[in-house]
């Protein structure tokens, strides 16, 4: 009688751990990125840098999810998930450190290359890991990684300038340097505990990486990603000087709050309710025009309105991400998952690094830095053209 009662309690406790390791390493995805933000000012005043250099700045993690997601298809098909997971996970975290190392620019770009490297590898390996560690439970599992990756947002936007900073004698080098901690305690946590072996049946040793580009799907999925990642990357990324630039620096750690903190109620609405409008196209076109609408917010609005902005601007692209995150696993073939996955990141971050370069290069050559916030603009237009795409969208068959 004792047998399958253990069995059966054994297996719950290896589900609760698995889901407790994608929550952590979901967190983790954006621990160090999120980091920036709050200290771009002070990034900006220390190396002197024109609104370009920032929108690089910004933008090279996401340069480095669209150019490192397919040789992360490769760690993965190599290595396995777990594996794959730890290694991106010890890179994000060595990589955000040293990113405070030196005051020098080039090292800066340098560190932050490698960071986002490792956060490449991160994002490609999280939905094969779902698949391989809870595959009877693909939804909830995505569901609570994506809410793991919405609390490391949240995190280091809203606790750097009041509490973080403080302690550290106001400098961004070591606000750098703390943020990467927790993940390198993470890659610890899955090394220990994650399951060696995965459930996918069928895999072969040599499994394919390379992805399939004439696969309709990954670019409805990509294209349909790129839009909300290139809403909320410039969105962070120019916040900060955009307040300041109009004298509103006293409602930025409320802004860049609200900007994180606002998909955490949507993360957890999803987390019941993800699997009955993942495919449908209404909730795409209704957060395109709740994105337009608090892009209209930030630039026009003034205290706490844009506070109201943020917050809805988050909401939005957190409900995009989350309901996408859950596709690959669901749609494509159990070892096709890190393919469909790595060209769906190539694509949608692609879009994503364009975004604040272009915004950075509006401001510097008129002058208006309302203009750094049109391109954030025109990506909500296009999500609201593109969603009854996603109704198109059909399971990938063997």
């Amino acid at each position: 009688m004792s047998g399958p009662r253990s069995n059966n309690a054994s297996l719950r406790l290896q589900s609760v751990t698995a889901l407790l390791l994608l929550w952590s390493s979901g967190c983790a995805l954006r621990l160090t990125i999120l980091a920036v933000p709050p200290v771009i000012p002070r990034i900006h005043n220390a190396l002197n840098l024109t609104a370009t250099q920032v929108g690089v700045l910004t933008g090279l993690p996401s340069l480095l999810f669209a150019a490192a997601a397919v040789p992360g298809s490769l760690l993965i098909a190599r290595l396995g998930a777990r594996t794959a997971l730890v290694a991106g996970l010890l890179l994000t975290a060595f990589g955000g450190a040293l990113r405070g190392a030196l005051p020098d620019l080039v090292w800066l770009y340098a560190t932050t290359v490698a960071m986002g490297a490792g956060v490449a590898i991160m994002q490609v390996t999280m939905p094969t890991a779902v698949r391989a560690w809870v595959p009877d439970r693909i939804a909830f599992a995505t569901a609570v990684y994506a809410n793991g990756l919405l609390v490391g947002e949240m995190l280091p936007a809203s606790l750097t300038l009041p509490l973080v900073l403080p302690y550290i004698a106001d400098s961004w080098q070591w606000a750098l340097v703390v943020w990467s901690v927790p993940v390198a305690l993470v890659a610890v946590l899955v090394l220990a505990l994650a399951p060696k072996h995965t459930v996918i049946s069928g895999a072969a040793p040599r499994r394919r990486w390379w992805p399939d580009w004439r696969n309709p799907l990954v670019w409805r999925l990509g294209i349909m990603l790129g839009t909300s990642n290139a809403i909320y990357f410039a969105s962070n990324a120019f916040l900060p000087d955009y307040l300041q630039s109009r004298g509103e620096a006293a409602w930025l750690s409320a802004a860049l709050t609200g900007l994180n903190v606002g998909q955490l109620p949507v993360s957890f609405l999803l987390l019941a309710t993800a699997s009955r409008l993942e495919r449908k196209a209404w909730p795409y076109a209704l957060c395109g025009v709740l994105g337009l609408a608090a892009t209209a917010g930030i630039v026009y609005g003034t205290g706490a309105w844009i506070v109201v902005a943020t917050t809805v601007q988050g909401a939005a692209a957190a409900a995009v991400l989350i309901l996408l995150l859950a596709l690959p696993p669901l749609l494509a073939r159990p070892d096709d998952v890190h393919r469909v996955t790595a060209a769906m990141f190539t694509i949608s971050y692609s879009c994503a690094v364009i975004t604040p370069i272009v915004s950075g290069l509006v401001w510097d050559v008129s002058g208006i830095a309302a203009l750094a916030f049109v391109p954030i603009a025109f990506f909500a237009a296009t999500l609201i053209l593109l969603a009854p795409a996603i109704a198109q969208v059909r399971p990938a068959v063997d």
